[in-house]
């Protein structure tokens, strides 16, 4: 079979190995249709994990999964591993590093990347955390500052090479903080006993007047308060100024010696080449119908948080979260099933099943639907519903041996080096 040629059955190209696209390519299991997977990965990430494996709490390998392995019974899907560089509506193709794929229908299931806001220099000196590569850049920066720290005569230096900054009150600026501030206050002084708890400090900076925003008022309000115990200070209703990659500033006038500035203050949807930009809304998603169809194009479709489904009740679209790009994945293989038997589609509706944020050990805040939890049972729920989230029983037993092992001693084995980060160059040495 070449990728350039139709098949007997309709051919299905679904661009990314996401929380959409997986659960898209699942429910088309035993359709009359060919599915094709495209991505530049040949694995699943599970995103809301990947702080964890930039604190070195669990290894990387525990929330990735083989793409192939998830569709191993699966006989009408194939993947190919590549770069998408381009999308040619004219011709019914995408074109790839490997060759032009043709398509009857394609489903652009990106994702999103890091937002900076166009600042070239937060973006070339700031540290994102959107992919597995990213998170253990991260992981290196961390643990190789702090060896620095240790040796250094200078104690400008030393605090600068301790200040972390977190930017961004978000879950994962929430969850980032927390991870760093227990770091310090369980695992730096055993590791380094030439440090004190003291010489490392925790900042979070967030640009409107609550964290989580998008939870309950209670629910922020106990977030900064469990972070605050933590030992987190916590600067709201501000925003980064400048960042020279010593000194970072913030509009209220603080100035922070650091060579750690962690960015989780936006993300923007990854959009292929050829979607004209005359359809693109805010935070760069692609303007769908209540379809998920891409607006003036009958056979494109677009899930996930690079998809801003606009209808008069959701004028700014869903939520960026995986709940939602999963509830469209499955919508969507009903559609197309319809589409191919020339039923009329069913407008896709989200239903909101809460918000979960983790800030550490026993804390963690919780919003389903009219339920409100706080503390210890609303991390036990976090835990529950992030471990059976993960596609393999194999995943899931590693992380919950790691957090079992984590939760009782309050260390991991996971603070590896393996391969040194150069900050100044921005790439693996």
């Amino acid at each position: 079979m070449h990728l350039n040629e139709i098949t007997n059955h309709p051919r299905i190209v679904i661009i990314g190995g996401g929380f959409g696209g997986i659960e898209l390519a699942k429910k088309l299991k035993d359709k009359p249709v060919e599915v094709l997977m495209v991505d530049k990965n040949n694995y699943h990430t599970f995103q809301p994990l990947l702080y964890q494996v930039a604190m070195g709490d669990i290894e990387a390998d525990s929330i990735a999964f083989p793409i192939r392995k998830i569709f191993g019974d699966q006989r009408n899907f194939s993947f190919r591993m590549a770069n998408v560089q381009f999308i040619n509506p004219e011709t019914n193709t995408i074109t790839t590093d490997i060759g032009d794929i043709a398509y009857d229908y394609v489903v652009m299931a990106t994702g999103s990347t890091t937002n900076f806001f166009g600042n070239s220099e937060l973006a070339s000196r700031t540290m994102p955390m959107k992919s597995i590569p990213e998170a253990l850049n991260l992981r290196s920066l961390i643990l190789q500052n702090i060896e620095k720290a240790i040796i250094t005569e200078s104690q400008e230096e030393k605090e600068a090479l301790l200040n972390f900054v977190v930017v961004g009150g978000g879950p994962t600026g929430v969850e980032l903080s927390g991870a760093l501030a227990e770091m310090r206050n369980y695992v730096l002084t055993y590791d380094y006993p030439e440090l004190r708890k003291e010489d490392m400090k925790v900042y979070l900076v967030e640009g409107k007047e609550e964290l989580l925003a998008v939870m309950s008022p209670n629910a922020s309000k106990k977030a900064k308060d469990f972070l605050t115990e933590l030992g987190v200070e916590v600067h709201n209703d501000v925003h980064v100024q400048s960042y020279t990659g010593d000194e970072l500033v913030i509009d209220n006038g603080k100035r922070i010696q650091t060579r750690n500035v962690l960015w989780a203050a936006g993300v923007k949807g990854e959009v292929i080449k050829g979607i004209p930009k005359e359809i693109l809304v805010r935070g760069n998603r692609i303007q769908t119908d209540e379809f998920n169809r891409v607006k003036g194009y009958g056979n494109i479709f677009a899930i996930g948080d690079v998809a801003a489904v606009i209808t008069p009740d959701t004028p700014e679209g869903h939520p960026g979260v995986a709940p939602a790009a999963i509830q469209q994945g499955k919508h969507l293989a009903k559609n197309l099933t319809r589409l191919l038997n020339n039923e009329p589609m069913e407008p896709y509706k989200y239903f909101d099943k809460g918000s979960l944020a983790t800030i550490g050990k026993n804390l963690a805040v919780a919003d389903l639907g009219k339920l409100h939890f706080q503390g210890f049972f609303a991390w036990l729920i976090w835990g529950f519903v992030h471990l059976m989230s993960l596609v393999s029983a194999r995943n899931r037993l590693i992380v919950l041996i790691n957090w079992a092992g984590s939760y009782f001693s309050n260390s991991s084995g996971s603070r590896l080096i393996i391969r040194k980060y150069d900050s100044e160059k921005m790439k693996i040495q």
